[in-house]
């Protein structure tokens, strides 16, 4: 384990403790037994080997024997049997003694080296410390390898109140009053962060249907720690993002549940986040770079999912007597590129579901989370694609949504199609082209999504695996396009 370290020197303490020796040696136990349980630690299930600490910064002093909180600001490559090194992102706050409040963010008590005696804990629990890093975030400038930035169109006012939001998976957000939302990238990667990268480019573009980003932070001239494959120091990476929040709102996987409990029609506010996502299909390909997919970027697409299906079919059981009939669905993918045609390909929200919508209290459509799948790597994440990889992350919800209280309901099929009807009419309304006039794209994105999710349920909710399934069965079926008017 290494135990560089690059930092600023604290003023009121001299040197920091983030350059002293034995920083890492003395947090490494703690951090062994702790990180796994995180929710949105990405590598459970696999023995962590080592630590390497790419950077340390102590953003509070962290002395702590006067009873004040420090806060130290980490990124560190964390080594696993069998997989890559991953770069996660800790902010690590110091107390003499914890108050019963932060018991849940506990880590432990350092043992040795600058932090001795001193306990541990997520700093991103302790409203003391998420004040300071708001403040820090009104302030653009550096501290040591940490850049903070503000859009200059946004004013953030001083002393909201800060609370943790407890709807995060793969990273943490923190709310200020009801004025702003940080959301914390936990596993960070060299180059823009699409949630960041794509959030702007639309709120540039003036588009009405996204939150706007008024700050971010970012990790810059970190040097590379030996052995990281993704070289962290190659360009800066995008740490955390603030955005406006939306009091009052509902995301759609709520609204359609309700809808579902009370036997209550959804099919108009589907349509309307069908225009609502083709509206930002076209901001984004205003803002952004577009272009085509060739026959080679096709097949090789095509091949991809062909892959991910071995894989999943490997692991699950359920999934292999279907597993020739769904290759079907990227065997036509790969003749398609092997027909010349050329697909239409530009920056894209990359894992979208009813969960990444939100209707506003005045019933508008807002998309949020571009981050992308946060499985696959940054740069594959920020690669163009096809649109309509984001109309079928969106149908799959709808079938999950439908069939989410009981996967066998004699309805839920039904309410299904009636409501990917709807979002594909309202998408096709606004952008002139109709999804469900591409139907060798739409069944290969939604096959390679159902599969996915397939997995995703048979390893962490085994109860939800007849959901994905019963839609493997309809895929694999292979029934022709359908269209109903709602």
């Amino acid at each position: 384990m290494s135990d560089s370290s690059w930092t600023r020197t604290s003023p009121t303490t001299g040197r920091s403790p983030a350059t002293a020796p034995g920083l890492l040696h003395s947090l490494s136990p703690l951090l062994l037994e702790w990180l796994p349980q995180q929710r949105w630690f990405a590598g459970k299930g696999r023995p962590i080997t080592g630590f390497d600490l790419v950077s340390a910064t102590e953003l509070l002093p962290m002395g702590g024997r006067l009873g004040t909180p420090g806060l130290l600001h980490l990124l560190l490559d964390v080594e696993q049997t069998g997989r890559r090194a991953d770069c996660y992102q800790l902010l690590l706050g110091t107390r003499t003694l914890l108050p019963p409040a932060l018991a849940p963010a506990a880590v432990g008590q350092a043992t040795g080296g600058p932090l001795d005696g001193l306990t541990i804990y997520d700093g991103l629990y302790d409203p003391r410390l998420t004040a300071v890093l708001l403040e820090r975030l009104r302030a653009p400038g550096r501290t040591g390898r940490l850049r903070f930035l503000t859009e200059p169109s946004a004013t953030v006012p001083a002393g909201l109140a800060p609370r943790l939001s407890t709807a995060e998976q793969s990273n943490t957000s923190v709310i200020y009053g009801d004025e702003y939302i940080l959301k914390v990238f936990r596993r960070v990667s060299p180059g823009a962060n699409p949630d960041l990268e794509l959030s702007l480019a639309l709120a540039r573009d003036g588009s009405r249907r996204v939150a706007a980003p008024a700050a971010w932070f970012e990790a810059l001239e970190l040097p590379e720690p030996a052995g990281a494959p993704d070289g962290i120091g190659a360009e800066p990476a995008t740490l955390g993002v603030l955005q406006r929040y939306l009091p009052g709102s509902a995301d759609g996987w709520e609204l359609a549940l309700r809808a579902m409990d009370d036997g209550t029609e959804f099919t108009a506010d589907a349509r309307a986040l069908g225009a609502a996502t083709a509206e930002v299909h076209a901001a984004l390909a205003r803002a952004l770079p577009t272009g085509s997919l060739d026959r080679r970027r096709i097949q090789l697409i095509a091949a991809t999912m062909a892959q991910r299906l071995d894989t999943a079919a490997a692991e699950v059981p359920e999934l292999r007597p279907y597993r020739t009939r769904l290759r079907a669905a990227f065997h036509d993918l790969s003749e398609l590129g092997g027909t010349g045609a050329r697909v239409a390909a530009q920056r894209i929200h990359g894992d979208l579901h009813l969960g990444q919508a939100l209707r506003t209290a005045d019933h508008d459509w807002l998309l949020i989370d571009f981050e992308g799948e946060p499985s696959r790597p940054l740069s594959e994440r920020r690669l163009p694609a096809p649109p309509v990889q984001d109309v079928a992350g969106m149908l799959r919800s709808f079938d999950y949504a439908a069939r989410h209280r009981d996967p066998a309901a004699p309805t839920a099929g039904a309410w299904a199609e009636r409501h990917r009807d709807a979002f594909c009419t309202g998408y096709a309304a606004t952008s002139g082209t109709d999804p469900r006039d591409q139907p060798v794209l739409i069944r290969a994105y939604e096959t390679d999504k159902a599969v996915y999710e397939v997995l995703y349920e048979a390893r962490h909710r085994p109860a939800w695996l007849p959901i994905p399934m019963s839609a493997i069965d309809r895929l694999a079926s292979n029934p022709p396009p359908r269209r109903i008017t709602p």
